[in-house]
């Protein structure tokens, strides 16, 4: 992976929970999945900032929804995981398990 397309921690969170969403998740669902996860309450500017990135770097894509009445006519913007944010996904889960499955011993701490 290049440096630019290097997932930083919130970015991994953001990316597993529009992926558990299933192209269902727009802002608020997103953070309500972050929140509940991490226990962290993630402000609305940092989220989208961060979804903006991630589409950027083309792991995520977007859609607007339909204008509703309940939102003031506003549409609702879709975000789903692509295959590179898959494999971003992927490429992070195989590092964290080598470092994981090295054998420390006491005097290495």
């Amino acid at each position: 992976m290049t440096a630019e397309k290097n997932l930083g921690q919130f970015e991994e969170i953001v990316l597993l929970a529009t992926l558990r969403l299933a192209g269902k998740g727009y802002g608020k669902t997103i953070r309500e999945e972050v929140s509940e996860a991490t226990g962290r309450d993630v402000s609305i500017g940092a989220l989208y900032a961060t979804l903006d990135r991630l589409e950027r770097k083309g792991f995520i894509e977007s859609r607007q929804g339909e204008a509703t009445p309940e939102r003031g006519g506003r549409a609702k913007r879709y975000f789903k995981v692509g295959g590179a944010g898959i494999a971003a996904l992927n490429a992070m889960q195989a590092a964290r398990n080598k470092l994981t499955s090295l054998k420390l011993s006491p005097a290495s701490t």
